[in-house]
């Protein structure tokens, strides 16, 4: 199935989760993520599952001066 993750067409076999998403992509956290514009809770990652044409933002922290 394909999603939109940060804006970009990304590839995941199906079933996949948010968890899913993230791993594969190689974000570590911390991060923020988002669904269709919706945020999901940390503690949710691992159960939101993912359909083809989903919106995924995830958002890493940036620290510094």
């Amino acid at each position: 199935m394909e999603i939109l993750l940060n804006g970009r067409p990304f590839a995941l076999e199906a079933p996949a989760t948010l968890a899913d998403a993230a791993t594969r992509a190689g974000i570590a956290p911390p991060f923020a993520a988002a669904l269709n514009g919706n945020f999901v809770p940390r503690v949710a990652h691992a159960a939101t599952a993912l359909a083809a044409g989903d919106r995924v933002d995830l958002v890493q922290p940036v620290t510094g001066g």
